[in-house]
């Protein structure tokens, strides 16, 4: 089995490979990005080409420690009241200068944004307030004490007020109740360079969905020149004609390589970098009384945990990351992987196909019943082939399950529409700790407070939101890391959600590149570089 490791490097360098010119980067990408509205879906595909473009108030590094972005410096004033101090100096892609005013807009806009799939109003319901003392230094006032405030940040894209056709003073009033913001533009607005403006090293040239992404050099970045002229991200969903693009010199680097090119790639000349990620790749079971897909059965059988169990009971994990995932997987016993914040080291469920139907018969199912199993088959690494043993494994101790495969835009249209009794999905935590899976994939749907925006399974448990929101609020480390163990522990011993394993993230790429693996799996176009000589 490969060595599962934080970020990695191997690569052999050998005569005859075209350098990248140091004027443009091309990038093959395994999945496209839904939309450029950075404030559209919380999803990995739009978030790593989008951030080309429009940053935040904070970033994170490759290992997710949170440093300063269009914000300098920030301090606690009290139990929910920060102050971020904004960067002098910053302009915005059409020259006019980035101020306090640009983040209210921002974050009044968030809630305001329509058909969202994954909104991101799960890290502003929590907000009470924002006023700005003057043009760079802005206070934000929280319902509840949020330790993870400037974690957050990172997530939250910062628009221009002046493009989108704010008023000249925005403000923002109780709930988010915000005044001054004219008339909002949608996510299909931002294919417009002149609505996509943002203050990020690189300016939105050309975006064609289904063909590229084109961003050009922004000279004035107020962090420095960006290192290419010009960077086209294409995608290239079929794994053969994204790996052949490669070896062909139709771009310089791909993401995602199927495990079984990797040692063509590696003997062709170019170099290979993997790191162990944050993303879980999980089975979630709709737990309401109305359930499609389900045949042979009364009512839900995925309402009782006796049933959920005897689904993590088939499933051999090991042979799915040896098998299927070439040893770029770790098996999961968590939502994310240990000693990461959050977790208990939590062992991983073990394959048991007997004691599954033995729970299976307990539960009133002996004779098994069918049901549809939906997942994207070009969204994760070897997600089909995963589905499909999945199907396998629960088929043998009588669940008769087949495989919806689709797309990974119909796939997330489908699952957000309740059409799927059972789905295999992915999540990479964006704060890095355990609050992240939890308020996201298992916390109780309210659209009102912003929790639960991925549940779609409806699993609900109002003692872990309880302890969840008592966790998300409270500052102490060690107290926080304590509550947060124990409700994902909840949420297991409830069987709410299935744990399958972990990603291991790969590019290749010339050997004139080098790149940093990301934890969080992002393919950051403003991270490729030239290799050091």
């Amino acid at each position: 089995m490969k060595a599962l490791t934080l970020p990695l490097l191997a690569g052999i360098a050998v005569a005859g490979i075209a350098p990248a010119t140091a004027q443009e980067l091309t990038i093959g990408l395994k999945s496209e990005a839904t939309s450029m509205d950075p404030q559209f879906h919380q999803l990995s595909t739009n978030i790593q080409v989008t951030k080309n473009i429009f940053e935040a108030l904070t970033t994170q590094d490759a290992v997710q420690k949170v440093t300063p972005g269009l914000a300098e410096s920030w301090e606690a004033v009290d139990d929910t009241t920060w102050r971020f101090k904004l960067r002098q100096g910053v302009k915005f892609h059409d020259g006019s200068d980035f101020t306090a005013r640009d983040v209210i807009y921002s974050f009044c806009r968030v809630p305001l944004v329509q058909n969202s799939p994954s909104a991101y109003t799960i890290y502003t319901a929590g907000i009470a307030d924002m006023q700005a003392e003057d043009d760079y230094t802005l206070t934000i006032r929280t319902k509840a004490t949020n330790p993870l405030l400037p974690s957050e940040m990172w997530s939250l894209a910062i628009v221009s007020a002046n493009a989108l056709g704010a008023e000249d003073q925005v403000t923002y009033g109780p709930d988010g109740t915000c005044e001054g913001m004219g008339d909002v533009p949608q996510a299909p607005a931002f294919n417009d360079p002149g609505i996509a403006v943002g203050t990020g090293p690189y300016v939105l040239d050309n975006y064609t969905r289904g063909s590229e992404m084109v961003v050009t050099r922004f000279d004035d970045y107020w962090g420095g020149t960006p290192d290419w002229e010009r960077v086209v991200m294409r995608p290239i969903t079929s794994d053969g004609p994204r790996v052949a693009a490669l070896l062909a010199g139709d771009v310089e680097m791909i993401e995602s390589p199927p495990i079984q090119d990797i040692p063509r790639i590696e003997q062709a000349g170019f170099s290979v970098v993997d790191a162990l990620s944050n993303r879980i790749i999980y089975l979630h079971m709709l737990q309401q009384e109305d359930a499609p897909g389900i045949s042979g059965a009364e009512g839900n059988p995925l309402l009782d945990p006796r049933v959920r169990e005897a689904i993590s009971l088939s499933i051999n994990r090991e042979a799915i990351a040896e098998r299927i995932m070439g040893g770029y997987a770790q098996p999961a016993g968590e939502l994310l992987p240990p000693p990461m914040f959050g977790t208990s080291g939590r062992p991983v469920d073990a394959y048991d196909p007997e004691r599954a139907r033995e729970l299976l018969a307990e539960a009133g199912y002996p004779d098994g019943f069918s049901i549809t199993l939906g997942t994207p088959n070009d969204r994760y690494i070897n997600d089909e082939q995963v589905a499909q043993a999945v199907a396998q494994m629960m088929s043998r101790i009588g669940i008769q399950t087949r495989v919806d495969a689709s797309t990974a835009s119909q796939f997330f249209s489908r699952r957000n529409a309740l059409e799927f009794p059972i789905y295999m999905a992915g999540w990479g935590a964006s704060s890095g700790d355990m609050s992240s899976p939890l308020k996201s994939l298992v916390a109780t749907y309210d659209p009102e407070t912003g929790m639960g925006p991925t549940n779609a399974g409806r699993y609900s448990n109002p003692d872990m939101d309880a302890l969840l929101i008592e966790a998300m609020s409270t500052i102490d480390d060690e107290k926080r890391d304590q509550m947060l163990q124990e409700a994902e522990t909840m949420v297991l011993d409830d069987y709410g959600i299935i744990p399958l394993h972990y990603e291991q993230t790969v590019w290749a790429m010339k050997s004139d590149l080098s790149y940093e693996p990301r934890v969080d799996q992002y393919t950051m176009a403003t991270e490729v570089k030239p290799a050091a000589k």
